[in-house]
């Protein structure tokens, strides 16, 4: 969320009055879009990756604390839990080498990260859900720090009424209760930031929503939760599930879930904030003294806390952001669908692939989401998360035909959305050399059917073959997994398996 919190109760005029700012936010926002207050185009983009740490032993280290400590860099903040760290990188434009300067830039912070780590026995580990997480890792007192953290637990809490409930049937089946929010803490992400205008934000937004499922297929990293084998990409799961203040007779409603992929295509940025106030009650009533109307009839430009706030506490998989930047508003999609790691260069591939894909769309003179049902979107993430890389799709047909077929997501990927990205990459003006280099890793990812999820998933079972118990297969797989992520070379190129002797570092 990235606000400053205070812990505190909340009485019974505190939700009322919060709804009324709302309310007040909602229609400034309304306000301000009509007014074509917003920033021109600039051609922005940001990143921000949530972190693991673990020890020499592949276990998680509940030292976030004393690390930021050492790092000592705005750059890096807390995040849920003591095993987690985010870290930010600064907006660039998008052109020219972008991607090899943000490639630079990320190796540099997290070497550094990682040796401000080792000071406290602790290493950085850039991957969707750590695998030797345990459900003993995942409690209340390992929350961090953080005041934010934990009141929203405890409103989450009170919201639900009861514990959490974990069952996700995948090639094995984990089912598991939770008396906090703190399983959320497993799955640790990457968010990538496009500034955008409120003419072009509902386009951007529909194309990202129609390419969640080949952003996770090609870039599912997250296999495995409490020692048990899931969904390849098991972070959407498990995040719903950890977040969800519905108990089952609300569920049975339909009443929507606060981690949500949304239920239809938009036309304008202010519906996303309208359903939010619409279909999710307050968590967090806290009021800015800020009025926001009186703000714009002064011809000012108004923060709109409460209506960021709310909207931090909304889970879209692409979520829509307000902000202010040299007092001049803007609009962000957030693009959340992606799992940290395995590599540097893997986390700029798949920005380089969502960029370009995300502009070659949004321009497309007749749109994917005009020839797709939602719904189909919503099913392909969701295939997506369970099959990642092996991932069979329903797509729009090319040609006359129209409707949609099953394709294989490394055929659609390989033969239809590569070239997509390449045009829209050559769109933003980014130089041949840096697009190739990157869209050459998702393209050698599908030709090889490998990613994050799937080497961890050969190479764990390769260790329970020579014998090692699961436990010991996972910490071992985990060990390997942060050896190759340092040395930096793409995943596609990782050699299956352990080396002989099993090592500890």
């Amino acid at each position: 969320m990235g606000e400053k919190v205070v812990a505190g109760g909340f009485d019974l005029s505190d939700r009322q009055r919060y709804r009324d700012k709302l309310r007040q936010c909602l229609t400034g926002l309304e306000r301000l879009l009509a007014q074509q207050r917003f920033d021109r185009p600039k051609n922005l983009m940001g990143l921000e990756i949530e972190l693991n740490l673990a020890g020499a032993d592949g276990l998680p280290k509940m030292l976030n604390g004393q690390v930021l400590e050492r790092i000592a860099s705005r750059d890096f903040q807390t995040e849920l839990a003591m095993f987690n760290l985010e870290v930010n990188i600064a907006p660039h434009r998008l052109g020219g080498r972008v991607f090899d300067r943000l490639a630079e830039e990320l190796r540099t912070s997290l070497a550094y990260a990682h040796r401000k780590a080792g000071e406290v026995d602790a290493g950085i580990v850039m991957i969707g859900i750590l695998p030797t997480l345990d459900r003993d890792d995942l409690v209340t007192s390992n929350l961090s720090e953080v005041d934010r953290y934990t009141l929203l637990n405890d409103q989450i809490v009170a919201a639900r009424g009861e514990e959490f409930a974990l069952d996700i049937d995948g090639v094995e089946h984990l089912s598991c209760t939770s008396k906090s929010i703190v399983p959320e803490a497993a799955c640790t992400s990457v968010q990538l930031h496009l500034q955008v205008t409120p003419s072009r934000f509902p386009d951007v937004w529909n194309a990202a929503q129609a390419v969640a499922a080949v952003q996770v297929a090609v870039g599912a990293n997250s296999p495995f939760l409490f020692g048990r084998e899931l969904w390849r990409e098991s972070r959407p799961p498990v995040f719903q599930q950890a977040t969800d203040t519905r108990p089952p007779e609300l569920q049975a409603q339909g009443v929507r879930p606060r981690t949500w992929f949304g239920e239809r295509w938009i036309s304008s940025a202010y519906e996303l904030f309208e359903e939010n106030l619409r279909y999710f009650p307050a968590l967090l009533p806290i009021c800015d003294e800020e009025d926001p109307l009186e703000v714009l009839a002064a011809g000012g430009v108004p923060k709109l806390a409460e209506l960021v706030l709310h909207n931090g506490t909304v889970y879209r998989w692409n979520r829509p952001v307000y902000g202010i930047a040299d007092g001049v508003p803007h609009l962000r999609v957030e693009n959340r669908v992606l799992p940290a790691g395995p590599t540097v260069s893997d986390v700029v591939a798949n920005a380089a692939f969502y960029y370009g894909l995300v502009r070659a769309l949004a321009e497309d003179s007749k749109p994917v989401w005009t020839r797709m049902p939602f719904e189909t979107a919503a099913a392909n993430f969701d295939t997506a998360c369970r099959y990642g890389i092996d991932a069979r799709l329903q797509w729009p047909r090319r040609g006359r035909l129209g409707g949609t077929a099953e394709v294989d997501a490394v055929s659609l990927v390989r033969e239809e959305l590569l070239p997509l990205a390449e045009a829209g990459l050559d769109a933003w003006g980014v130089e041949p050399a840096d697009r190739d280099f990157y869209l050459g890793i998702i393209e050698e990812r599908c030709r090889r059917r490998t990613n994050g999820a799937s080497w961890q998933v050969a190479t764990f079972h390769r260790a329970r073959e020579a014998g090692l118990s699961r436990d010991a297969a996972l910490a071992a797989t985990t060990r390997r997994y942060a050896e190759l992520s340092h040395q930096g070379e793409p995943a596609h190129t990782w050699p299956v398996g352990l080396p002989e002797p099993v090592p500890m570092r």
